[in-house]
């Protein structure tokens, strides 16, 4: 796959989107007016982690709900590591967000004319608002592709992987994709670049997460240079489907806000014993007790019980999940599901200020690709596409100003190499020695794994080398940062130091040819 020939001619836009989840859509709306927007997904349109987002969007809209509580309660999932002025600005600006969304169509399920709210674990309200029962981001990334596709100055472009960032004397000149279809690259130059890439679920054995979601923003941005902070938090969700030969199917947190109960195999609810708020602690945490009765049983599985809630109930409120239940052999209204924790999302990325601007002049990111500092080290449930819609109006309000900026001429990327690794072996690996419990000699073990292999070359450039290269890298970042963080905190657990310690209350942070370090907050 070469730059060069007729199929492989440049492409010039004003602004550059790469992405087509909620926070990449909603920055394309906003620049529609300052120029011409080209927004880039990897595969089809609708393949996103946004469309399978199920539980809802949480926002402080309900008469029993205040913006201070939700800020609270964001706050507290994130184990002492979010940055107040960045969760400040999500619970303030939500309402405003929602509000627009139902203006713009977007159909929330509504209880006679008022909004119906449901709770989700570790919020001390009902404020999370779905749509279709258990389609919140199908309903949303709907409503906002049909906005964007309305405005002329937005065009799209699919099956096109961006796999390096252009660069021109350390300002971002645009990037390079993959066509996968015409088998070419082909050169996208902007004014300015937005990572709206979504999450890195991939790069382990079980997610949650759709099979594009292998961190290629992070990857990429790394590779240019940008910096990656707070990589080694990790979200497992608790309870994903775990039926042999059945996809890692999420069922949803909202399903344990309406009763659900967790067992184990012995059919004794557990949760209680391992937090006060059982089955709607933080997710963190029920993670870990998930892995601790499956350990103490020898199980391969946990179980989620509804059997003791009404079942239509159960087919009309979470109608998605229980279809796909159903068709693996699981009943909800009759039978308890087998579930085991899964990778689901993550709350560090590449870093960027409360505008999406990122260390790299002309670069910036929003949604899951982005450490805005809004989750900390724990994300709360359903606050996901409430951060994308949100940071993503204002990076696209903060990219307009390039609107009148020259184009840049970038420098062609180094001969790519690919590492001597098999897919599944790199996500075995991550599973094993990165997952939901750590320590310090099995990171070791995966780094000097991960390194003792050769870069080669390639014939042919396809996306699949290019994925295999992200999720080596994303995988090498979590383990530095998991490795240099001696302390456990929200989603990372390290056996060897199970404790908080004062002096790690801080991001993590690093960078292409630098060590991990860690800052305050802003």
């Amino acid at each position: 796959m070469k730059i060069t020939g007729p199929e492989a001619e440049p492409i010039r836009t004003d602004f550059l989107v790469v992405g087509a989840g909620v926070a990449g859509l909603r920055a394309a709306i906003e620049l529609a007016a300052a120029g011409r927007v080209l927004v880039v997904a990897k595969d089809a349109l609708e393949e996103s982690s946004s469309q399978y987002a199920q539980g809802g969007i949480a926002a402080a809209l309900s008469d029993e709900d205040r913006v201070e509580l939700h800020e609270q309660d964001t706050l507290a999932a994130g184990d002492g590591l979010c940055d107040p002025k960045a969760v400040r600005v999500l619970v303030e600006e939500g309402p405003g967000a929602i509000q627009e969304l139902i203006e713009w169509g977007a159909q929330f399920d509504r209880e006679g004319s008022r909004l119906a709210f449901t709770r989700e674990g570790a919020h001390s309200r009902r404020r999370v608002l779905h749509a279709h029962g258990d389609s919140t981001g199908r309903e949303i990334s709907r409503t906002l592709y049909l906005k964007a596709a309305s405005l002329a100055n937005v065009s799209f472009r699919s099956f096109s992987a961006v796999t390096d960032l252009l660069l021109h004397d350390g300002e971002v000149a645009g990037a390079l994709a993959c066509d996968e279809r015409a088998r070419t690259a082909v050169p996208i130059y902007a004014r300015a670049v937005l990572l709206a890439t979504g999450g890195l679920g991939c790069v382990y054995a079980d997610t949650t997460n759709p099979d594009v979601a292998t961190g290629d923003g992070v990857a990429t941005a790394y590779f240019a240079g940008a910096e990656i902070s707070d990589i080694e938090f990790v979200q497992f969700h608790p309870t994903a489907l775990h039926v042999e030969g059945a996809p890692r199917f999420l069922l949803s947190e909202a399903l344990r806000g309406e009763g659900a109960l967790l067992r184990n195999s012995a059919g004794e609810r557990f949760m209680p014993r391992y937090h006060p708020m059982a089955e709607l602690a933080p997710r963190d945490v029920v993670s870990r007790a998930i892995v601790s009765e499956m350990r103490r049983e020898g199980a391969p599985h946990v179980y989620l019980d509804l059997t003791h809630l009404d079942g239509d109930f159960i087919r009309n409120r979470f109608p998605r999940i229980y279809q796909t239940c159903l068709q693996h052999g699981v009943d909800l209204a009759r039978q308890p599901a087998p579930v085991h924790p899964a990778a689901h999302y993550a709350m560090g990325g590449v870093r960027t200020d409360l505008d999406g601007r990122t260390s790299l002049k002309r670069l910036f990111a929003a949604g899951e690709v982005a450490a805005t500092g809004v989750h900390g080290a724990n994300r709360l449930a359903s606050n996901s596409l409430l951060e994308g819609i949100v940071y993503g109006a204002r990076a696209g309000r903060a990219m307009r100003e390039f609107c009148d900026a020259p184009w840049l001429e970038g420098e062609p990327p180094a001969e790519p190499r690919f590492p001597d690794f098999e897919v599944s072996e790199l996500r075995r690996l991550a599973t094993e020695r990165c997952g939901i419990i750590r320590s310090g000699p099995e990171l070791e073990r995966l780094l000097e794994e991960l390194n003792a292999r050769p870069f080669v070359t390639a014939p042919e450039r396809r996306r699949a080398l290019y994925e295999l290269r992200s999720i080596h890298t994303v995988i090498r970042l979590i383990a530095e940062c998991a490795l240099a963080r001696r302390e456990s905190r929200g989603a990372h657990y390290r056996v060897d130091y199970p404790e908080k310690r004062p002096e790690f209350q801080k991001h993590s942070l690093l960078r292409l040819g630098c060590g991990v370090r860690f800052l305050e907050n802003r």
